[in-house]
């Protein structure tokens, strides 16, 4: 039996209609029947999580992972507050969060009655579409319902998905459970795409390519089921042009590394040798944009000086951004359709034919062999640096240990980086697609995110964190939905170790303190206290023996490894790699 309020019963009917096969549900009263509706439908999983902090990230973690639209229900006042940091990442990540908030009726909201604020634009920044449904009383207000949630529904997963809040007024009673279906609701439906790439505008873009020497191509953070899932991958990319990808964007090792090349480009031009004595002949000229943000902070500085003309690339054209500071041009494409447009970029080389009598197509290719060999070599070098350099007992070397024994396994292994430094690891040493929030960058909700992920895949996950972003967002670790498939590197240096490399911060002398956050907290009660189970290593054999160890290891409950390092040591080692190359 379902609820017998109107607006309830219309929403959970809508969400069916639109594929929504799993939500995070939250304690409390005013929500409580579109909970029970929920789990009452059947075809919709509910994962009850307390805190609603972590249960928006970990709904989120299950969109990533489903690519469905995905429900975080919470109750009314304070509770929607919480659900911001996640609907903000989202929001930057194209995520189809689904925030659903039960509220009191209008007439009660700044009354100073118990739970109550002004909750449907709580979220407006980063949600899509806010809307708050009526409770019927007659067909126009059941139309408008319906209207509503469709609405809804449609700007959440319309080109890049996007996160939506679906505000619910319930009036009191609110435990009436008397009625036997749900009602049969229409649903909007696209008949075809609003958008498709057009043999024009890839014309127009090989153009442009033509006329460049010195091209990039630049792919930020992408889904993980883009472009890199077709026969075509940037791999075949990076054979013709220079492309800078990382491993939050379907990367293949011939486009890792440029981090590194571009600090010492950037930041040591007296100590370049002579592959890197005229920094400028690696400046491009013309710049291809696709994706979102870059994790190396160094290179999006380096680019924008450069003041290269750019190109963007983006499925939602009416939001374009200018990242480089040097928009000229912007190509509509979905995430879909990119897998038309890489292969196209490279068509002057895969069907040289078609071009043989195209001069313009051939003029500047003498000036783009060289660029892409100048690169080529210099992005070569850093690869083998990285493969040779053997870094001291560090968090460094953890994740670099980490790394060769996913390589290694025999099952698949889903990972999920942190943000800070463990992040900036993982694009050192991270072979294959790497999950991480770069949307916001914010530390909050890296782990809760990973469990999401975890609870709906069938897969190993391995979440790679720094100790402020664990103990942050412990509570990803207090329910009873996440399994044995979750297993954490928590790297544990006393600190935010990020600040240990951040020059002349030391200088300050609340730098450990205030800004470092420094402490001596371990993991181990919080493991015992949630039912996982625990490693510790203080030494490089305890540190591979626990990597080993938490990769293989059979249970149903998740496993923890927990390494802990000196942070002076973790940011000399670092900071030795990045100089190393040319010493």
């Amino acid at each position: 039996m379902y609820s017998n309020k109107e607006n309830i019963n219309i929403l959970t009917s809508l969400l069916i209609e639109w594929g929504v096969t799993d939500a995070v549900v939250c304690p409390g009263s005013r929500n409580a029947a579109i909970v029970h509706n929920l789990s009452e439908c059947g075809t919709i999983s509910c994962h009850p999580i307390t805190d609603e902090r972590s249960a928006a990230f970990y709904a989120m973690g299950m969109a990533l992972c489903t690519k469905r639209p995905t429900v975080v229900c919470v109750t009314s006042g304070s509770a929607l507050l919480n659900t911001a940091p996640a609907v903000a990442e989202a929001y930057y990540q194209h995520v189809p969060l689904i925030v659903i908030a039960a509220d009191r009726p209008q007439q009660w909201i700044d009354q100073l009655d118990g739970q109550t604020l002004p909750q449907t634009d709580a979220l407006n920044r980063f949600v899509r579409r806010s809307v708050s449904l009526p409770e019927p009383r007659n067909e126009e207000e059941r139309w408008y319902c319906n209207r509503l949630v469709n609405e809804a529904m449609h700007a959440a997963t319309f080109r890049q998905p996007a996160p939506v809040l679906i505000n619910v007024p319930i009036t009191e009673p609110l435990f009436t459970f008397d009625i036997a279906e749900l009602p049969k609701e229409r649903r909007f439906r696209m008949l075809d795409s609003d958008v498709t790439l057009t043999d024009a505008t890839i014309e127009a873009l090989q153009q442009e390519l033509f006329k460049a020497k010195r091209p990039l191509i630049v792919i930020g953070q992408t889904a993980a089921d883009g472009f890199g899932s077709s026969p075509f991958d940037i791999g075949e990319l990076a054979k013709h042009f220079v492309v800078f990808a990382e491993p939050l964007s379907n990367s293949s090792s011939e486009t890792i590394h440029f981090d590194e090349a571009v600090r010492r480009l950037t930041t040591h031009p007296e100590q370049q040798d002579s592959e890197c004595d005229d920094a400028s002949r690696y400046a491009p000229d013309y710049i291809i944009y696709i994706g979102d943000t870059l994790v190396s902070k160094a290179t999006r500085r380096w680019l924008r000086q450069t003041q290269a003309p750019s190109c963007l690339v983006t499925a939602d054209p009416q939001n374009a951004c200018d990242p480089l500071m040097s928009l000229r041009h912007i190509v509509t494409c979905s995430n879909a359709d990119l897998k038309l447009l890489m292969p196209a970029l490279c068509d002057i080389y895969t069907h040289s034919d078609r071009y043989a009598d195209n001069e313009a197509a051939w003029r500047n290719e003498e000036s783009r062999k060289k660029y892409w060999n100048d690169w080529r070599g210099l992005l070569e070098k850093w690869a083998d640096h990285a493969e040779k350099y053997k870094p001291v007992y560090s968090q460094m070397a953890a994740v670099r240990c980490l790394e060769q024994q996913i390589e290694s396994a025999s099952v698949r292994i889903n990972t999920h980086y942190a943000n800070s430094t463990a992040v900036r690891l993982g694009c050192i040493y991270a072979k294959h697609y790497v999950w991480c929030n770069r949307g916001v960058n914010g530390i909050e909700g890296s782990l809760s995110t990973a469990a999401g992920f975890a609870v709906v895949s069938d897969d190993l996950n391995v979440c790679i964190i720094g100790d402020l972003s664990f103990f942050y967002d412990q509570n990803a670790l207090w329910n009873s939905c996440v399994g044995g498939n979750l297993r954490i590197l928590l790297l544990n240096n006393s600190c935010g170790g990020i600040f240990k490399q951040l020059p002349n911060l030391h200088k300050s002398p609340v730098a450990d303190t205030f800004v470092g956050a420094s402490h001596t907290t371990t993991a181990q009660g919080i493991c015992a206290q949630n039912n996982v189970e625990y490693i510790s290593a203080h030494n490089a054999e305890e540190m591979k023996r626990g990597i080993s160890e938490l990769l293989t290891r059979k249970g149903n409950r998740p496993v923890l490894l927990e390494v802990f390092t000196d942070a002076d040591t973790d940011a000399e080692t670092l900071s030795r790699y990045f100089r190393g190359c040319t010493q």
